[in-house]
């Protein structure tokens, strides 16, 4: 098994690192090559995601990506700012699936910013269309027109899906429906965009061929509402790719942090990146105290869903569930009665765990 390793940016490498250390914990024969990527190549190559990263990553069966991004760059050219890196993957990879699981551990009910019986023993499942949408389509740009004032900027982006990427996402989501508990809701805005009219088209088609899974559709204003007034209503929700970074970050926060969320992106093959829902953290990079475990959690769904080692990625979900239960915690997740420990500390946990 070859996996690409790329720690990127902030707390990236941090990170990384420990996941790294799970990994080897395990015992199976992984061999690991690393490369720069995000802010990290672009200081050494003047390239988010230079061409020896990319083979690298293509070559792989798998990529365990850290977080990319760093203010120093906002005044770059957008083509040289860190996040063009992952952006970039996901188009090259054909990574056209994001799986964003947000569970919540029994002993971090406590944590969310939501009532503990509102939250206690969620598990949904978010898929989000990674490579299409108004993130990929054409034209976009910003351009000068004359305004009721006079000469004015205007910037524009073009929301855009295919007919056969709407209809493979929908089989990721209802296929995945098919082994939880057979409910898919489909997010989309079908009631002002003819790009989610299509969306819906679609879904309903695809849904004929999955009679043994119930599909409902809600729209996304609603759907925002409602995960924080009864998120346990839903099992599967499937949506496009603006709608999806947006709302799995909002159901990051119901599981009591977004440095507990693990996700995977994955190509027509299974073949996938995974990476932590959470950014680079550039105020707390260096001082050791980010919490590892949603890399780490990336880390068993490699397993599971890209090598072939489904056993091994239960290995790292007890063990994270133990070191949970043993009241450790980092700053992020930390509350009274719990022992807050640092980034390092928590790899140790989970390591001696397994």
């Amino acid at each position: 098994m070859n996996v690409a390793v790329l720690p990127g940016d902030g707390i990236g490498p941090e990170i990384i690192a420990q996941a790294r250390r799970v990994l080897d914990r395990l015992g199976l024969k992984i061999t690991f090559h690393e490369a720069p990527v995000g802010g990290a190549a672009f200081e050494r190559h003047g390239d988010p995601l230079p061409s020896e990263t990319l083979k690298v990553a293509k070559q792989a069966d798998a990529v365990l990506f850290g977080a990319v991004g760093d203010p120093r760059y906002d005044k770059l050219e957008r083509a040289k700012r860190p996040e063009q890196a992952i952006l970039g993957l996901r188009k090259e990879l054909g990574l056209f699936a994001n799986l964003r699981p947000a569970r919540v551990h029994p002993e971090l009910a406590d944590s969310s910013t939501l009532k503990p019986e509102v939250v206690s023993g969620l598990d949904i499942l978010i898929i989000r269309e990674l490579t299409g949408d108004i993130y990929f389509g054409q034209p976009k740009g910003i351009r000068s027109r004359q305004g009721r004032h006079g000469q004015e900027r205007e910037g524009f982006d073009t929301m855009l899906y295919s007919e056969s990427e709407v209809r493979r996402i929908a089989r990721v989501a209802f296929e995945a429906a098919r082994k939880r508990n057979r409910r898919v809701c489909s997010v989309d805005k079908a009631n002002v965009l003819e790009t989610s009219q299509l969306w819906r088209e679609v879904l309903i088609e695809e849904s004929k061929t999955y009679s043994e899974v119930e599909l409902t559709h809600m729209y996304v204003d609603n759907c925002a509402m409602q995960l924080v007034r009864n998120p346990k209503q839903f099992d599967v929700i499937v949506t496009g790719n603006m709608f999806g970074d947006i709302l799995s970050d909002e159901a990051s926060m119901l599981t009591g942090s977004i440095g507990m969320l693990p996700s995977a992106a994955l190509d027509e093959k299974g073949k996938g990146l995974y990476e932590p829902i959470h950014g680079t953290a550039p105020d707390i990079a260096g001082k050791g105290i980010a919490n590892p475990l949603a890399t780490i959690l990336s880390a068993a769904l490699m397993l599971r869903y890209s090598l072939g080692q489904p056993q091994a990625a239960e290995r790292i979900e007890k063990a994270v569930s133990k070191v949970l239960q043993s009241g450790l915690r980092t700053a992020d997740i930390h509350t009274a009665g719990t022992r807050k420990v640092g980034t390092k500390e928590m790899g140790d946990a989970v390591v001696a765990a397994l």
